[in-house]
């Protein structure tokens, strides 16, 4: 099954993951299954050292799923090999309605570029990316030839992500 994936792209601190956030929050109370991608540029742990998960990955083990009754999750330790692609990553995920992908700037599927005046460079991303069909701003945007949303209206940017990526209630 191909699944539907959209992504929420910017600089850092241009206003993703909280996009992402209100996003996930107002689509899923629409009644959407949806899952998110989250790439990150740096090192990052999600297990704290002295744990038993930690402590399994530190002896050497490649994967690591740590179960309970209210959730689960799979660590991989990726040692010599390379960063996965992200249809990778999404050919892991349980089936869902769509797929919410943040980071990935330079992969080719549809986007939604933030904006936030106190992002970490200012440069559009949007003049070079032809995957990039609107912009979410905290400031007025001028010139643009696709949709200008302003970051905070968040039922006009589910309702365009709806219509681009062909969500339909049956």
């Amino acid at each position: 099954m191909t699944k539907r994936v959209f992504g929420i792209t910017g600089w850092k601190n241009s206003g993703k993951t909280t996009l992402t956030e209100r996003l996930v929050a107002t689509l899923t109370a629409r009644g959407w299954r949806v899952s998110t991608v989250k790439h990150a540029h740096h090192a990052f742990d999600i297990d704290k050292e002295g744990t038993d998960s930690f402590r399994h990955r530190q002896a050497g083990a490649g994967e690591v799923a740590i179960v309970s009754g209210t959730r689960w999750a799979l660590m991989h330790e990726l040692r010599d090999e390379e960063e996965p692609k992200l249809e990778t990553i999404l050919a892991r995920l349980s089936p869902c309605d769509l797929v919410l992908v943040e980071g990935y700037k330079r992969e080719h599927h549809l986007k939604i570029e933030a904006r936030r005046r106190e992002a970490k460079n200012g440069a559009p991303l949007s003049a070079d990316d032809p995957h990039i069909v609107a912009i979410a701003a905290d400031h007025p945007i001028s010139g643009e030839t696709i949709p200008v949303f302003d970051l905070d209206d968040i039922p006009a940017i589910a309702d365009f992500i709806e219509k681009t990526t062909g969500l339909v209630k049956s």
